[in-house]
């Protein structure tokens, strides 16, 4: 076996079929400079075992890209004449709302009349309370009477099943009867003309 016909990598990681593996190891303990070969490579394979995994960046970013750029809060935060102005606007939005929301003053001469709008409220309240509680009532009235007639009609529908029965038995028990009463008749009558009932 030459040094060149001699895969030292498969022999080093286990690819080999087992009938070459027996020549390769002979051969490694005869070759000096295949089984030097065969040392580097498996300090390399160690060396590469024992590095940990890692995965290979995505991309690889330069100084010049617009990524390294701060955003344009970043900047105006840094930015001394940016913030002061920001701070001023925010100020007079501040000052304006104020000036909106605040309810405006009632002249000297001008009473108002408490008690009346207490009583236009409270009735507007109570009107509103009333329609409220009646629409309830209304609803609870409805649904109790569509429940009771839902039970009225299962109700009915079971009595006329129970009615049907026993009229079917009634009839059924009268026809017995009569049949029992022709017979007896029959044999009545068989008797009275001297016949022998069978």
């Amino acid at each position: 076996m030459t040094c060149s016909s001699v895969d030292l990598k498969a022999y080093m990681l286990g690819e080999l079929p087992e009938n070459e593996k027996g020549a390769v190891a002979g051969h490694l303990r005869e070759c000096a400079s295949c089984s030097e070969e065969m040392e580097r490579l498996s300090l390399t394979h160690l060396a590469l075992v024992s590095l940990r995994d890692e995965e290979a960046p995505r991309r690889i970013a330069f100084v010049s890209d617009k990524v390294f750029e701060p955003r344009w809060w970043q900047r105006m935060w840094h930015s001394g004449p940016a913030m002061g102005f920001a701070s001023a606007a925010l100020l007079a939005c501040a000052i304006l709302a104020h000036g909106m929301i605040r309810p405006a003053p009632v002249p000297a001469g001008l009473t108002v009349n408490t008690a009346g709008v207490e009583q236009r409220i409270a009735a507007q309240v109570n009107e509103r309370v009333n329609t409220a509680v009646a629409q309830a009532v209304a609803r609870a009235v409805a649904d109790t009477e569509a429940r009771q007639q839902r039970q009225t009609a299962a109700m009915l529908a079971e009595a006329e099943k129970r009615f049907d029965l026993e009229r079917k038995a009634d009839r059924l028990a009268i026809e017995a009867n009569f049949d029992i009463f022709r017979k007896e008749q029959a044999r009545l009558y068989m008797a009275s003309t001297g016949l022998e009932v069978r």
